[in-house]
Parts: structure tokens; C-alpha cells; sequence
């Protein structure tokens, strides 16, 4: 009998990932198996080491950002969107020295994003675009917002050691705005399913190479993963401890993000939409100038997976 391929997903340490954490346990206790593959999660610290593995091909597969994701495709990365990773999930946390009471109150601060194609960069170009406010990298001209780009993991410490307040805040996925409010050195100024309800954020993407190889254990991890993130919807406690370990977080701090309030993060709506990353690209080509042009959805995104494991 050959031996099973050890199939490589890179992720982060941050709640978007969660459902990669709760198969991962359940084969490690034998609450499930894998016949057609072994599964291997790689834990990356930022969104580059991610793009970079996948374009090196040391990653078979990913939990990427949407926008990097269709952006490494567009490059001539043959990759394919199989599911989405969750809803919602991330938070605008504002600097609690930095004085900031309204979207107004940004203008001539440095406000850190985790990538520049990241759904938090749009969201947050959406809100200051509304109130007539430009974001931009400091080397821009007539730019309100000073965008910084900052590996998740390091926000936290960016924002504590920012004695003057010169951080407005950051925009990022969970756990770590909830960390930072827990600490002290921030506020919640807006979840992101209040800029757009039930958005994409992170997909699960894999290389097309290892899909045409191995249709039947991507079957078995794309069905694993709609069932983790429908047991994380339905039983947010022992999820928590999962999590906890998972991402070396405190418990009651994963807790939170997974119950206040119970829609803050999604697990259990996997099916990939193309008219939501359609949305997305349009945005980022015609509003912000950081995607140069759009890629065919219909060779991007394969449903068939999502359409067996019955993905909501």
C-alpha cells in the first residue's frame, strides 16, 4: 500500500484559522481519520511567509487572505480556492492613548493593517472613505491616515509600546485586538462584520498540482473543516480550550471572540461566494489602485469539494 502524502497547510496563529485547529485535534485524538493523507498544519508569523511559501511551492495548501490569494493566482501561482475559512472575525481596535472618539479623530495617525491586500485594508478604506478621509503609505502625497503594515502577532506590543499615541490603532483579525483590550492599551472601535456583514476574509486555498493528485484526501479535509467550523459555531466552550492551545492564547480571551457577540466570528458558512471575492476585487482595482486588473473568478474558485462536504 503507498504511504499517505503529508499534506502541508500553512496558517497563522489567529481565530480565522480555527477550523485548520479543531480538525488538526480531532485526528490527534482519533476522533477522526484521514485514509487518503496525513495532515500537516505550518504555523507562519506573517502573510508574506505565507504568499512566499506558496509561490516556492514548500506549502501545498494555505488559510490565506482573500485579496493575496486571487493576487498570487493573477501572478501565475496555480492555486485554487476550495473554501472559505469563516466570516467576519476581525476588530478595529483604536489606541486608548491616542485620543480617538470618532472615524475623524485617525486623521494624522499611523493606523497598523496586516497586509496591503488584506479585506482589513478595505474595510478600513471604506470607512475613512466615507468620511472623506484618505488612507495611504507615508510616502504618499495627501494622504489623512498613515497606513503601516504589521505582522498580526506584533501588534499588541506596537500598540504597548507607543507611549505617545502616535498609533492610532490597528484593524486585524482575532485573537489579538481581544488580547489588547484585555491588557489594557486598547477599545474596541468597530468589529468588522458591522463594515460588512458576513464578509470573507481568509480562504482555504490549494495548489492545483496537489488537488489533481490527491482529489480524495482534499475531499477528506475539505469535509473535515465544514464539520470543525460547524462544531465551533455550535459549542463555542470546549472550542475556546481548543483554541487556547492552538493558538497559545488565553482561554477566555478566544472565548470572547468566539461568543461577544455570538456573530463576531463565523465558522459555520464555508461556501465560497464569488459574488463576495468579486466585490472585493472590484474594490481594490477601481477604489484603491492596488489590484491592476481582475482575475476570472470561474478558473479560480472549485466548488466541487464545498459541494460534497455540503458547505453552507
Amino acid at each position: 500500500m503507498a504511504e499517505k502524502p503529508a499534506i502541508k497547510i500553512g496558517y497563522l496563529k489567529i481565530t480565522d484559522h480555527f477550523i485548520l485547529g479543531v480538525t488538526a485535534r480531532k485526528l490527534q485524538q482519533g476522533m477522526e481519520t484521514f485514509k487518503h493523507c496525513t495532515l500537516e498544519p505550518v504555523v507562519k508569523n506573517g502573510w508574506n511567509e505565507v504568499a512566499d511559501a506558496l509561490s516556492v511551492k514548500s506549502l501545498d495548501g494555505a488559510l490565506i487572505l482573500a485579496p493575496t490569494a486571487m493576487d498570487l493566482f493573477k501572478s501565475g501561482v496555480d492555486l485554487k480556492l476550495l473554501l472559505l475559512a469563516h466570516k467576519n472575525g476581525s476588530v478595529l481596535v483604536k489606541n486608548k492613548r491616542a485620543n480617538i472618539n470618532s472615524v475623524e479623530d485617525f486623521a494624522g495617525k499611523t493606523v497598523l493593517i496586516p497586509y496591503q491586500l488584506s479585506i482589513h485594508n478595505m474595510l478600513f478604506h471604506k470607512l475613512l472613505s466615507e468620511k472623506g478621509l484618505k488612507p495611504g503609505r507615508a510616502t504618499e502625497k495627501g494622504i489623512d491616515v498613515t497606513l503601516e503594515v504589521v505582522a498580526p502577532f506584533q501588534m499588541p506590543e506596537a500598540l504597548e509600546y507607543d507611549e505617545d499615541g502616535e498609533i492610532g490603532g490597528f484593524i486585524v483579525a482575532e485573537p489579538f485586538g481581544s488580547q489588547v483590550i484585555a491588557a489594557g492599551h486598547g477599545e474596541e472601535f468597530e468589529l468588522s462584520k458591522n463594515l460588512w456583514a458576513k464578509h470573507p476574509c481568509c480562504v482555504f486555498v490549494m495548489r492545483s498540482e496537489v488537488i489533481e493528485k490527491n482529489p480524495e484526501a482534499m475531499q477528506e479535509i475539505c469535509t473535515s473543516f465544514v464539520r470543525s467550523g460547524l462544531a465551533i459555531d455550535a459549542q463555542p466552550e470546549p472550542a475556546s480550550i481548543i483554541g487556547a492551545e492552538f493558538f497559545s492564547q488565553d482561554k477566555d480571551i478566544i472565548r470572547r471572540v468566539l461568543t461577544t457577540p455570538p456573530d463576531r466570528i463565523l465558522t459555520g458558512e464555508l461556501y465560497p461566494q464569488k459574488e463576495d471575492l468579486d466585490i472585493i476585487q472590484k474594490y481594490m482595482m477601481d477604489k484603491m489602485n492596488i489590484m491592476t486588473s481582475l482575475i476570472d473568478l470561474d478558473k479560480f474558485v472549485d466548488t466541487r469539494f464545498a459541494d460534497a462536504a455540503g458547505a453552507k
